[in-house]
């Protein structure tokens, strides 16, 4: 999250986008990016600078908002303002904040960890289940391989899926190099595209996709970043994709 002005004008333009191609939208927004690979990274507008920016983005938009939490406290004070919590891929075993988020008894996203196998993620969501919350999905981020490198497993979405949640692919943390570039990482994006058809021919639920209208000017994630400019067409291939796959 940058300001209130970028919030408003991100989801307006990625809106209109979803409509157009007929794809169902949620807008993501991080209040703080913690898991910064420097103490100077850039972090974000904050938890209670946030909660304006998500009220503004629901009473102009009425759209379905997913943010991330890092701490038991933060799951409390945003799920009023907020429809999924999601829990970071680093902190997806910490079992205090995945029950925390549970509790509110908002949906919550659960991003596998870069260092657990699919046939792990189970034991997360009987801790949401534990909480009688049965409104889970899980998204797939890439797995480590070596140093500074992701790979996606398309045998993972099969996997997942055998647990009856929705199984989501982010499609373009996926392209990241870790700590790649010293003090960020960095990443390829031109490999989103790749990655979010092959998911989708693979019967999936969704597709999580970071975009700015100057990535390599953003102040997160920005080698990773799809342009907005070249969104639509992203997402036109992805549901023709889509409606092969599952008969529409």
């Amino acid at each position: 999250m940058e300001t209130m002005e970028h919030s408003l004008m991100m989801c307006e333009k990625l809106l209109e986008i979803a409509q157009k191609v007929g794809v169902p939208f949620v807008f993501k927004t991080s209040f703080d990016k913690a898991n910064r690979t420097s103490v100077e990274g850039k972090r974000g507008a904050g938890l209670e600078n946030a909660i304006p920016v998500f009220q503004k983005i629901k009473e102009t938009f009425c759209v379905p908002i997913l943010t991330d939490v890092h701490t038991e406290e933060q799951c409390a004070k945003i799920s009023p303002f907020v429809d999924i919590l999601q829990i970071p891929a680093f902190l997806c075993r910490q079992t205090d904040l995945v029950v925390a988020a549970a509790k509110t008894g908002k949906i919550v996203n659960i991003k596998k960890g870069q260092f657990l196998s699919p046939q792990e993620m189970p034991n997360i969501i009987k801790k949401v289940e534990f909480c009688q919350n049965e409104q889970i999905l899980l998204t797939d981020r890439g797995t480590s391989f070596g140093y500074n490198n992701l790979v996606v497993d398309m045998r993972s979405f099969p996997i997942m899926s055998q647990t009856g949640y929705p199984v989501i692919l982010d499609s373009t943390h996926a392209t990241q190099s870790p700590g790649g570039m010293g003090a960020s990482s960095g990443g390829n994006r031109d490999f989103a595209p790749f990655l979010a058809k092959a998911a989708i021919a693979t019967g999936i639920a969704g597709i999580f996709a970071e975009v700015h209208q100057d990535p390599d000017n953003a102040p997160s994630d920005g080698p990773v970043m799809l342009k907005l400019e070249t969104f639509e067409k992203f997402l036109r291939e992805l549901k023709a994709i889509d409606d092969v796959v599952k008969g529409f």
